[in-house]
C-alpha cells in the first residue's frame, strides 16, 4: 500500500482498514473508535449503556458555563445534572464564618448532581460552582433517575462513580492534613488540567486560595515556586502549565492515586489525551 493512500485514509477514516496483500490480511489501526460521535466528550457519559444514551440524548442541552457561575446552592432541590466537557465544576462548602473550601472537583470524567440518585433530592451543605469556563451538557434529573431505577448496567456505572467520589473525599482529608501547600497546589493544577484537557486556564489567586482553603499569600508563594523552575507561567489570572513533568514531581501522590482508582473502576481515557 502506497504512502499516499495511507495518508488519505488516515484523513478520511477513524476506525480501521483491512487490506489483503499476498493472501495476508493486514489490519491497520487508525484511531480508537468512539462510543458516541460527540467531541469533546464526557468520559462518564460515554460509559452509559448505549440504549440509555439513545433514550436521553435529546434531553441533553449543550451550554457554556462561565467562571463563578453557580449551578446549585446548598439545600436546594437538584433539578439538573451537569456533565462537563471542557469546563470544571467545584463542589464547595461554606463554613459558618463565611469561608469557602473546595471538597471535590468535577470535569469531563464525571457529573455534578450525583445526589439526585441517592434517594434524596437535596445537598444540604455543598454548592456547585463553575471553576473553569467551558462547555457542558446539562440534563433534567428526572429522565436519568428513571433510567437509573430501571437499568442495572447504568446503575452499576453510577455506583462505581460514587465509589470514586467517596475515594476523592477520603484522599482530600489526608492531603489537607499531611501534605504541604506546594504539593497540594501542584496536585490541584494537575487535576484542573486533567479535567479540562487543557494546559491553560484563567484562575485568580483569590479563587485558588478559596478552593484550597488557604490565604492568598500562600497561593502566591506556591505559584512563585513553580514559576521559578519553569513549570508554569502565571500573570493576571492567566495560568499556563509549561512543564507538566515538573508539576508532577512537586505534587503529592494524591493526584495519581485518584486517577488510578477512577481508571480501575471506570476505565482509562483513550490514548493520546492529556490525562
Amino acid at each position: 500500500m502506497r504512502q499516499s493512500r495511507l495518508r488519505r485514509i488516515k484523513r478520511e477514516a477513524r476506525l480501521t482498514l483491512d487490506h489483503k496483500r499476498h493472501g495476508v490480511i493486514i489490519h491497520v489501526e487508525l484511531s480508537s473508535p468512539r462510543k458516541y460521535s460527540m467531541s469533546p466528550r464526557n468520559l462518564l457519559l460515554d460509559r452509559l449503556p448505549r440504549e440509555v444514551y439513545e433514550r436521553v440524548k435529546s434531553d441533553l442541552k449543550r451550554v457554556t458555563l462561565k467562571h463563578g457561575q453557580i449551578l446549585h446552592r446548598a439545600g436546594e432541590e437538584i433539578r439538573f445534572l451537569h456533565f462537563p466537557l471542557t469546563c470544571m465544576v467545584s463542589i464547595t462548602l461554606m463554613t459558618a464564618d463565611g469561608r469557602t473550601i473546595e471538597t471535590g472537583a468535577i470535569g469531563n470524567r464525571g457529573v455534578a448532581g450525583l445526589n439526585a440518585f441517592m434517594g434524596g433530592q437535596e445537598t444540604t451543605q455543598t454548592e456547585y460552582i463553575c471553576q473553569v469556563s467551558g462547555e457542558n451538557l446539562t440534563i433534567a434529573a428526572e429522565p436519568l433517575k428513571e433510567e437509573f431505577n430501571r437499568n442495572t448496567e447504568m446503575r452499576t456505572v453510577l455506583l462505581k462513580y460514587t465509589q470514586v467520589h467517596m475515594a476523592e473525599i477520603s484522599q482530600n482529608v489526608a492531603c489537607i492534613s499531611l501534605h504541604t501547600l506546594e504539593q497540594r497546589f501542584a496536585r490541584w493544577l494537575l487535576e484542573v488540567r486533567e479535567r479540562t484537557q487543557s494546559d491553560r486556564f484563567t484562575l485568580t489567586q483569590e479563587f485558588m486560595a478559596q478552593m484550597l482553603g488557604v490565604r492568598r499569600a500562600g497561593v502566591t508563594v506556591a505559584a512563585l515556586a513553580l514559576k521559578e523552575i519553569g513549570a508554569i507561567e502565571y500573570a493576571r489570572g492567566d495560568l499556563k502549565i509549561c512543564d507538566v513533568n515538573a508539576v508532577q514531581k512537586l505534587a503529592c501522590e494524591c493526584y495519581q492515586a485518584l486517577k488510578d482508582e477512577y481508571d480501575r473502576l471506570l476505565g482509562s481515557r483513550a490514548s493520546g489525551s492529556l490525562g
